[in-house]
């Protein structure tokens, strides 16, 4: 495993600088979709799965009645943040900036409602279809009721995670009845444990990372007949629950008379974790846009490890921390060492780059965005804000490879909030009081 010694990016890695990698594994979708291993079917199926889910999930979580039990989040225009950016970027910002608020997305208040609320469904459908309890037919309403509820408390769900999935898939377990596990990592905050526990969540706390806290409920499960695991780091089941976003962004920018085609591109920025969230949401992206559509992932500085497993090629077989990076970061749900098996080696062809954040850009983003918008959110929601001014300041090849540059005016660049919503009081003060200081 040396491969990656002799690659440019890692000493710039390890020295923590604040990079901008273009992906040169990238091809037309034309090129590449027929080898993907999932399709639009697989969206279409599980985009069904959660209208059937949506009058259960109106009837027991009031805050999803005005949408009809959908999960969905704004799309909202920024404008006073966009001219705070163009005064950062001296006057080099062109296009429309607009934010994705899965920061407000109901239930769990982050972007992990998508997908860990999915998979949650998933189980209890397959369990209830295959005890005669249901039918696909039926008004799913009926699994409000005592007779769900004792099939899912013979059931365990267990989970490894560093906050926010936990949340999404602690809350949802609960509800419907099931004996919910959530391994946290040393990194998660104390609010979202003490939260998990108010559900009646049973919370195992590590003093090490995330990877340990998956590993940890991985072996749990293993050893319990009745015991499903939600694999954070190799779930094509969350994969497709995040990829159902890209059909009610399409939706959303038809409703609001934005043009996504040749001569009006989307740029879209992604904070990425274990890669399981962006990845659903680039894959779904690219299946309703095609090549229109440019999707970036940003990463802490410290827990750089998409960017590391895709410019080495080794994915999954090599961590962050084999180069000695520590992965401490204030963006607790992006603060992992080792991607996704599954979602790296699929942005081989999809993804357009990666660039990494200090917590310090992180923090003063977040101070930026309440002062001009009033939109408190969580450090690691606040790093897709760099990718605007990165991709237009350093992307110039890029553009030029793609035939972009007389088309940046035209452009859409959708920053993708992912967690804030459920942050307690002190917490959001806290954290604009330290983004302040950057400023």
């Amino acid at each position: 495993m040396t491969n990656y010694i002799s690659s440019p990016v890692v000493p710039s890695l390890v020295a923590l600088q604040e990079l901008t990698w273009f992906n040169p594994k990238k091809v037309g979708f034309d090129d590449v979709q027929t080898t993907l291993s999932l399709q639009m079917s697989d969206i279409l199926e599980a985009s069904d799965r959660l209208t059937r889910f949506a009058p259960y999930l109106a009837q027991v979580f009031p805050e999803t009645a005005a949408t009809n039990g959908i999960i969905e989040s704004e799309l909202k225009a920024i404008p006073v943040m966009q001219q705070a950016l163009l005064e950062e970027a001296e006057g080099r910002l062109s296009g429309r900036l607009l934010l994705k608020c899965d920061n407000q997305l109901p239930i769990a208040g982050s972007i992990k409602a998508r997908g860990g609320i999915y998979e949650v469904l998933l189980h209890a459908e397959r369990l209830a279809l295959a005890n005669g309890l249901l039918q696909t037919s039926d008004d799913y309403r009926i699994l409000d009721s005592t007779s769900f509820r004792d099939l899912y408390s013979k059931h365990q769900i267990v989970v490894g995670s560093t906050g926010n999935l936990g949340l999404s898939i602690g809350i949802m377990s609960a509800k419907l009845g099931f004996d919910v596990t959530v391994h946290m990592s040393s990194d998660a905050r104390e609010w979202k444990k003490a939260l998990l526990k108010s559900k009646g969540v049973n919370v195992v706390e590590h003093s090490a990372d995330y990877g340990v806290a998956v590993e940890q409920g991985r072996q749990e499960a293993q050893q319990k007949d009745t015991a499903y695991f939600i694999d954070d780091e190799d779930s094509t089941s969350l994969f497709l629950g995040y990829s159902v976003a890209a059909l009610r962004l399409q939706k959303q920018l038809v409703e609001q008379g934005i043009l996504v085609d040749s001569e009006h591109p989307l740029f879209v920025y992604l904070p990425c974790g274990v890669g399981g969230a962006p990845g659903g949401i680039t894959f779904g992206l690219k299946q309703v846009f095609g090549d229109h559509v440019h999707c970036f992932f940003a990463e802490p500085t410290h827990s750089p490890c998409m960017l590391l497993g895709m410019e080495t090629g080794l994915h999954n077989a090599i961590s962050v921390q084999e180069l000695g990076i520590d992965n401490l970061t204030c963006a607790d749900g992006l603060a992992v060492g080792r991607p996704s098996a599954f979602v790296g080696p699929m942005m081989d062809s999809l993804l357009s780059g990666v660039y990494t954040v200090s917590d310090s850009t992180m923090y003063r983003h977040l101070a930026m965005l309440v002062d001009s918008e009033n939109i408190p959110v969580e450090p690691s929601a606040a790093a897709g804000f760099s990718g605007v001014l990165r991709i237009l300041s350093e992307g110039r090849d890029y553009q030029t490879t793609h035939q972009l540059e007389d088309k940046m005016s035209q452009a859409t660049h959708i920053i993708w909030a992912t967690g804030g919503d459920m942050v307690p009081k002190e917490e959001r003060a806290m954290y604009y009081q330290q983004g302040k200081a950057f400023i």
